[in-house]
């Protein structure tokens, strides 16, 4: 009896093409795999082999590790009120940003084509200015022989000026204007589920625009809102140069904090502590972003 022999059949041209698909993404994938690696995964690993040394008079690092740096730090109060500080100000800030932002996003989202490209390069314009630049704009006009106050006083509405810098009220006020344009892109980009289909089926059912608004538009954009909200976070709890400048060094929050402790007292294993703390509540924030997106899907 003749054995049977089996031959397999000849790849197909798709076949063929799933196993070069692989080759093709992962050379795609590699050189920026790479690029993150050098610029952001060694400089945090170096961080955090920083956050463990013991350091002398004038920054001088030793070879001596220890968790004195993280003890310190949690167990100061000054450090606690810092991060409480730092935490609901994020917080307070992002949520007046998506309030200012989140009627410009619906209003790009329904112009007509021909005022949309316009209205939206308005929209992010102010991205284009750095923003340092904003910030002494704010100081020009936030300063208590700025413009408002200026105004104020000559109109004769206010006898003595409004502090409206150097507190938390200056800071709030700069980054609110800073991450508008951040917030109006991250809402436009999660408008894709907003029909106005949906709008019109629930005016016939007789719902008025606040229902309308709350149990169709806004539903339909928490994705959109989620996106927004942590980018605005991120940016807000991490800025540095709005808050030092505005805060008139009275308005302690964890990235001036950083800076004081890096440049001026020279306590570089206490910054990189700090800054791994920071780096702990992106994650914790990324984590909850996450998870909102995943219930809303």
């Amino acid at each position: 009896m003749s054995a049977v022999t089996h031959t397999a059949p000849p790849l197909t041209q798709n076949a063929q093409k799933n196993r070069k698909f692989p080759v093709v993404v992962l050379a795609l994938l590699v050189p920026m795999a790479v690029i993150n690696f050098i610029a952001f995964v060694l400089p945090v690993l170096s961080l955090g082999q920083i956050s463990f040394m013991e350091s002398r008079s004038g920054g001088v690092l030793t070879q001596n590790y220890t968790f004195e740096n993280y003890l310190d730090f949690f167990t100061d109060s000054f450090n606690f009120g810092l991060v409480i500080n730092s935490l609901w100000i994020s917080f307070a800030i992002t949520l007046a940003t998506l309030i200012c932002a989140y009627p410009i996003a619906l209003f790009l989202h329904r112009v007509s084509p021909v005022w949309r490209n316009v209205l939206f390069v308005i929209t992010v314009s102010p991205l284009l200015v750095s923003s340092v630049v904003r910030t002494y704009g704010w100081m020009v006009l936030l300063g208590d022989q700025g413009i408002i106050n200026g105004s104020l006083i000559s109109l004769g509405l206010i006898s003595e000026p409004f502090r409206l810098i150097n507190n938390t009220l200056g800071v709030f006020i700069g980054l609110v204007e800073i991450l508008i344009p951040y917030m109006a892109l991250s809402l436009i980009a999660g408008f894709g589920k907003l029909d106005q289909a949906y709008e019109e089926a629930a005016a016939s059912l007789g719902a008025n625009a606040f229902t309308r608004f709350r149990r169709i538009i806004f539903p339909l954009t928490l994705p959109g809102v989620a996106l927004g909200c942590l980018l605005c976070f991120v940016l807000a709890i991490s800025s540095f140069i709005t808050p030092k400048l505005l805060g008139g060094g009275r308005v302690f929050l964890l990235a001036t904090e950083i800076f004081d402790q890096a440049v001026i007292q020279l306590e570089w294993p206490r910054a990189a502590a700090t800054s791994v703390i920071v780096l702990i509540i992106f994650g914790i924030a990324l984590a909850i972003y996450s998870r909102v997106v995943r219930r809303f899907d």
